[in-house]
């Protein structure tokens, strides 16, 4: 049984930081029968504006932030820093928010850009209850006109959830009659904006192995403007009629890195690909980085991802410290007992690129650039005018812009209110640490290939 034990975290300004004691305590069942309460979280030391967060995980690792709200970008995480049991603070992130979300109708009747529109702070963003918060309710100052300095008043309002929620397995080894098994805890930070008829939760999850899930979640209700036909919609109502109209939801992610201080950080993409060879039991496949040395954007395909580093910062292995960025799809594959025994199929065989357009794209942070799309300044007006205006320029203090889109057709379920259907992508860490950040006690010393392995082995084809 995995028990977890929950105190309020402490939200206070940086003036009142250092008598700030807080911290969520997550412990095994072992621990918590033995009393023993790990030990509170360092909030981090945030400017003016920005509210200190930290919490601890059920790995014995802390995390720690800045949180603030845009008038426009709505939440705002800063300073993001993740310590390892035992360990330094690694800052991570200088600070990381959506960019923009762009709403286009099939139909091509309504196209929203609903962050610089509209806006996910201020108003826009509503005070939450118990309802939509089962963790910690806490209170950001919050203008009711703009950033509040010139018209309105700001209100101290109830706008983040911090909620500790029980992540499933964490691992599991049963080898030669010993069981070790462990669960984990994610930390999960969000808000709520209502833009139209659409209601967006914007929520940033912590993992206790220091993974990053950015996310957006949808749900309200159906436009009650928006009808179509049914070659660009679906029938909600009796019969076939009523047919409300499919969209998509085209967000954009910025993470401005401070991994190794900021600047000094680099770019990979990695691939696989078929050398065209058979090993003993299976085709030879080769995977390769391939260094992105100057401002770009990237298409994502199977087996794809990229890898933000520092190449500075080496873990006890001698291994550079780095993030990959998983924009969360399946990478397809096709069985090797398949594609011996079958002919490939041409129904849906080839893919068309497109021209414009990208899932990821890298700049050199750069203050003007704020949006993806509609930006104000002299540095162009979204992504792709930051790429081409810096194609000259080494990248060193890395920008990663993620896109990730969905393509919502409406069914009946979604009257009314609509489920709540979600969007979003990974950060994952690779090499950050030599080995797991919290291996068991057996585990402890096995770093690299094993010289005796006594347990199961996979059985021998034949």
């Amino acid at each position: 049984m995995f028990v977890k034990m929950v105190k309020t975290l402490c939200l206070v300004s940086a003036a009142l930081l250092a008598g700030c004691q807080a911290g969520t305590t997550a412990a095994s069942a072992q621990d918590a029968a033995a009393g023993k309460q790990q030990e509170q979280a360092v909030p981090a030391d945030c400017s003016e504006g920005q509210s200190p967060l930290s919490q601890k995980m059920s790995s014995g690792a802390t995390w720690s932030l800045c949180f603030s709200v845009d008038p426009k970008l709505g939440m705002v995480l800063s300073d993001v820093a993740f310590a390892p049991p035992g360990a330094e603070p690694i800052k991570l992130i200088s600070s990381m928010s959506l960019a923009q979300l762009e709403v286009p109708y099939d139909d091509g009747g309504r196209m929203t850009s609903d962050i610089t529109t509209a806006g996910f702070g201020g108003p826009n963003m509503h005070s939450l209850t118990e309802t939509e918060c089962a963790g910690d309710l806490l209170e950001h100052p919050i203008p009711t006109i703009g950033d509040g300095k010139k018209f309105g008043k700001i209100v101290d309002r109830p706008v983040l959830c911090s909620d500790m929620v029980d992540a499933g397995l964490s691992y599991r080894s049963g080898e030669v009659g010993e069981l070790l098994a462990k669960r984990k805890d994610d930390w999960q930070l969000s808000t709520i904006s209502k833009v139209g008829w659409y209601e967006y939760i914007n929520q940033i999850t912590f993992g206790a192995d220091g993974t990053i899930r950015p996310s957006l979640g949808a749900t309200g209700d159906l436009s009650p403007a928006d009808y179509s036909d049914k070659d660009h919609g679906s029938a909600v109502g009796e019969g076939q009629q009523d047919h409300a109209s499919s969209h998509s939801h085209n967000a954009v992610w910025k993470i401005d890195w401070a991994l190794g201080g900021e600047a000094g950080q680099q770019i990979e993409q990695y691939d696989t690909r078929s050398t065209g060879k058979e090993g003993k039991h299976s085709p030879v496949v080769e995977g390769k980085y391939t260094k992105i040395a100057s401002p770009a954007t990237g298409r994502w395909k199977d087996s794809r991802w990229w890898k933000v580093s520092a190449p500075s910062l080496l873990n006890e292995d001698g291994h550079v410290m780095s993030y990959e960025i998983d924009m969360g799809k399946t990478d397809s594959f096709t069985f090797v007992d398949d594609a011996r025994n079958h002919q490939p199929s041409e129904q849906g065989a080839g893919s068309g690129t497109e021209e414009i357009g990208y899932d990821v794209a890298f700049t050199n942070a750069d203050e003007c650039q704020v949006y993806a799309t509609y930006n104000r300044g002299g540095c162009g007006r979204g992504v792709l005018d930051y790429v081409k205006d810096q194609k000259r320029q080494k990248l060193d203090d890395v920008v990663s812009w993620v896109a990730v889109g969905y393509h919502h057709v409406p069914r009946d379920e979604e009257q009314s209110p609509m489920e709540v259907h979600w969007q979003g992508f990974n950060l994952v860490p690779r090499d950050l640490t030599a080995t797991r950040i919290d291996p068991p006690e057996e585990r402890k010393d096995l770093n690299g290939q094993p010289d005796n392995w006594d347990g199961q082995m996979p059985p021998e084809e034949e």
